[in-house]
């Protein structure tokens, strides 16, 4: 069974999903853009958990382009998944770094049990990632992800009903939308 891929225009922490996942900075202490509301909507029980893993396994903060999981706290979730975009470079290609993001998120939210993910778009805000090239990347990975084999991503991700983008404003949302229409 392969999960939908679906966008909606909306706030990302007023969504319902098993997992949410955050455009986090690597000090998963909270910061602006997405990573900022969804601690502020989600209370201090995600900062909490932050200060947890910080405080054990990611003392020097979470590497970018991979993803660690926390408690959702306020919001309608399970679980908040964190991970750490890259910077947008005009003289050094992190595209794998982007990808990763997505991928390593699906992983996490797999090990978890999640049905439903949804996803910001990483790295487009204050890393200044161009949208276009950003929309192209995160569905080409999560489309790896959902159809690699038996010892792929895909296999972890086998039980997920829904991969759902969701994009503040309209020229995000064109921006998907055109890279899932030029994607098959």
């Amino acid at each position: 069974m392969s999960a939908r891929i679906t966008l909606v225009r909306g706030d990302i922490t007023r969504q319902r999903a098993d997992a949410l996942v955050n455009a986090a900075n690597s000090s998963l202490l909270g910061g602006g853009g997405v990573d900022g509301a969804i601690h502020r909507r989600g209370g201090p029980d995600i900062l909490a958990d932050c200060r947890r893993l910080r405080a054990s396994h990611y003392g020097k903060g979470l590497p970018t382009g991979q993803a660690v999981a926390t408690t959702a706290g306020r919001l309608d979730a399970h679980h908040v998944i964190h991970t750490v975009g890259p910077v947008w470079s005009p003289t050094e290609d992190r595209s794998d770094l982007l990808a990763s993001c997505y991928r390593e998120s699906l992983r996490v939210a797999a090990g978890l049990g999640a049905r439903t993910v949804a996803f910001p778009a990483i790295s487009t805000g204050v890393y200044r990632w161009p949208l276009d090239d950003a929309a192209r990347i995160a569905v080409d990975a999560v489309r790896g992800a959902l159809a690699a084999g038996p010892e792929g991503a895909g296999a972890v991700a086998r039980d997920l009903d829904e991969v759902r983008f969701v994009l503040f404003d309209e020229v995000a949302y064109r921006a998907f939308d055109e890279a899932l229409a030029a994607r098959g």
